[in-house]
């Protein structure tokens, strides 16, 4: 079958852009929005409305695949590509790629992405987000040609048995991270609260009390809502580079707080995402990797995942050689082509490395679905609810998801659909 037409559309993501340099540089609140001047190049404020290009293929048969163009809330720092405006895209899209995509055969998804991962335009390649949006849905082509799910397509092209396991969904709570902790709870969610800890005086504290209070109240939380008491889901909480920022980069002063929080976490396994932010990439590996080491040193069981300058497939690949953290946040549409996602966390599962299947809550409800079946195809050990940051929404597309394709899956080995 061929794609017969192309068709752009622009719109919103399901979250903001923000200038997360300008914000850890102590930008102030108004309501919703921040304060200030916009630092990072592309911004004209600290916070602006997420944007998002769909791409509509019409295959010959009338169906339509569809794939969304989409980047990272925080665009344009550790290393990664510029804000993405699609009044900007939308141009190029159709002047450039609709050419090469219009009359072509659909082909094995891995040839067919692998053509667009390598394009090259004036000596660039594409932007992040255009490759991510691509390869979703000429993933959705090939499923749609072949009359297979997404997932066992994947499955298929990458030597896996196919989709038969849940894979574990981690909650993101956003700023409102009290009132979301109640509803994870509420659904049991498997690892929670993501706790967006971006600022020091306001959610970590000059000597980190304000989030070991807050680690507190989670174990507090957990036991007065729980409907079992064998729910005991994992504490994972980004802090974005403020406890280096606070604290110092010193390994040992790191380990010592992360060891507080561990007791503090009263038995549930403790992941701390970022713990510090050091501005470039090798620096990065050596800072995670010596507090990693001095967590090991005092045995201290808090696991250190890998998020800032570990955008691409080549830097999974050197974070987790190296031995830097525990798990690596494979940040979704930071890798461009969705292929460069089940790659990795396949690399990563190899060495023995958790595989945290991430994104963004700045991601639209196409992208996250087509992430679920990735996730599931190649059996990542985590997966984030998305987009968005009130958590039902996300936690609904990403869960009922999931539970299509194992339904399915498991009624065509059954033989009862084909």
């Amino acid at each position: 079958m061929k794609i017969q037409q192309a068709v752009f559309s622009p719109g919103y993501s399901a979250f903001y852009f923000d200038d997360q340099r300008a914000i850890k540089a102590g930008a102030g609140h108004d309501g919703f929005v921040y304060l200030g001047t916009p630092v990072t190049p592309g911004f004209r404020s600290v916070r602006q409305a997420g944007q998002s290009v769909s791409v509509n293929l019409i295959l010959e048969d009338g169906s339509v695949a569809v794939g969304d163009c989409a980047a990272v809330q925080y665009s344009g720092a550790g290393g990664r590509d510029p804000l993405f405006q699609s009044s900007e895209i939308m141009p190029f899209l159709e002047r450039r790629i609709r050419p090469l995509l219009e009359g072509r055969t659909i082909e094995p998804f891995r040839t067919m992405a692998a053509e667009f991962e390598g394009l090259e335009f004036d000596g660039r390649r594409l932007h992040t987000a255009v490759r991510y949006g691509l390869s979703q849905a000429l993933l959705m082509a090939r499923a749609l040609d072949r009359r297979r799910l997404m997932a066992e397509v994947v499955a298929e092209e990458y030597g896996q048995a196919g989709p038969d396991a849940r894979v574990p969904i981690f909650g993101q709570s956003g700023d409102n991270r009290y009132e979301n902790v109640d509803k994870m709870i509420l659904k049991e969610v498997d690892v929670l609260p993501h706790g967006l800890i971006n600022h020091i005086d306001e959610k970590l504290g000059r000597r980190g009390e304000k989030l070991q209070e807050y680690v507190e109240w989670l174990v507090r939380r957990i036991k007065a809502l729980r409907k079992r008491e064998d729910y005991r889901p994992n504490l994972h909480i980004d802090v974005y580079g403020t406890i280096g920022a606070a604290l110092g980069l010193d390994p040992g002063v790191i380990a010592d707080y992360l060891a507080r929080l561990e007791k503090a976490a009263g038995g549930h396994r403790l992941y701390i995402e970022g713990p510090v932010d050091v501005e470039e990439k090798g620096r990065q590996i050596e800072t995670l990797k010596a507090i990693t080491e001095a967590l090991r040193a005092k045995g201290c069981g808090v696991k250190i995942v890998a998020d800032e300058w570990c955008n691409t497939l080549e830097d999974i690949r050197d974070f987790t050689d190296s031995g830097a953290c525990h798990m690596i946040q494979i940040k979704t549409p930071d890798l461009g082509g969705v292929q460069n996602i089940a790659e990795s966390v396949l690399y990563c599962k190899a060495r023995g490395m958790e595989a945290y299947q991430g994104g963004t809550c700045n991601e639209t409800d196409v992208s996250a679905r087509a992430c679920v079946h990735i996730a599931v195809a190649v059996r990542a050990d985590l997966t984030l609810a998305k987009p968005g940051m009130g958590f039902d929404e996300g936690y609904t597309i990403v869960n009922n998801e999931m539970e299509r394709i194992l339904a399915v899956a498991k009624a065509r080995r059954q033989g009862g659909v084909r």
